[in-house]
């Protein structure tokens, strides 16, 4: 049985997914005996002051290619990463989705929901199998309550700056209560970020963001019973291994809806975090 080719593609290797990621893969690899090989890399430059790209893939035992027309023929599957540059993830995945070979595109998966759409767009044109999420999605204290109906409320918490995790946040709210924002607004205060988001069926959340806040989730059932999840854990774990059962079968994890709702939530945010206390309309068409 043939060996599946990985390949990672970034705008520069040296940076935190890129040099955590190949371990991850290749310990899921080798303890489920998946027939896979992290094989291959291409980066657009090298990270400023830091390993180039040369250097990177002989850190990390990777055969470095010098184009991503080379490495559309020669790998199997793909790694989008940028994860704090994905400005540059439609440029990047541009090739690959065209190539019909199943994509996995890093957080935050779009700057905007026009540039998420085309995406998806090019990669439904080219039969080209590809989803995006944050890793937040599959923490394991999320599984049991996936879109699930009997919840009313939820209140998420997490860390870090809007630009690169608020992505996080938002897919923890779409991973239990499913899409249908219907509008958001941010009470937000210099330090801190504060959303409340309403959905068309009246169900509400909130999303607070503040400096190392955990990533924690509060939920009021709908039959008047709360739960508190006070960590989220083996994300990373969990979502290796979603990425990798995604190049076996192509079967697709998230729904390019709920992504694109998401990136919705996002590219709204950041208006509402300049337009405080008023509720802005989230379109996803």
């Amino acid at each position: 049985m043939t060996i599946k080719k990985i390949a990672f593609i970034d705008y520069f290797l040296d940076e935190w997914h890129a040099n955590n990621y190949p371990q991850w893969i290749r310990d899921n690899i080798s303890k489920n005996g998946r027939r896979m090989e992290l094989a291959y890399a291409w980066a657009e430059i090298d990270k400023p002051g830091g390993l180039n790209t040369a250097q990177w893939c002989n850190q990390h035992q990777i055969e470095l290619i010098s184009s991503i027309e080379e490495i559309v023929q020669k790998a199997d599957c793909f790694l989008v990463l940028s994860p704090d540059y994905p400005e540059h993830h439609e440029r990047l995945a541009e090739a690959v989705l065209g190539s019909g070979k199943p994509v996995y595109i890093d957080k935050t998966f779009s700057p905007d929901i026009d540039s998420g759409k085309r995406m998806f767009a090019l990669a439904q044109s080219c039969n080209t199998p590809m989803f995006s999420s944050s890793a937040l999605r599959f923490a394991a204290e999320l599984a049991q309550w996936h879109k699930n109906p009997g919840i009313e409320m939820v209140s998420v918490t997490g860390p870090g700056e809007f630009s690169n995790y608020a992505v996080h946040a938002f897919e923890m709210i779409n991973t239990v209560m499913g899409e249908g924002i219907k509008r958001l607004k941010s009470l937000s205060s210099d330090q801190s970020r504060l959303f409340v988001l309403e959905y068309k069926d009246g169900r509400q959340a909130t999303m607070q963001q503040a400096g190392e806040l955990p990533f924690q989730m509060h939920m009021q059932l709908k039959d008047g019973s709360t739960i508190h999840i006070g960590e989220m854990s083996a994300f990373f774990e969990r979502m290796i291994d979603s990425i990798l059962q995604f190049f076996e079968t192509t079967e697709v994890p998230v729904a390019p809806s709920e992504t694109l709702e998401v990136m919705a939530l996002i590219e709204v945010g950041r208006k509402a975090l300049q337009r405080r206390d008023e509720w802005l309309d989230i379109e996803t068409q």
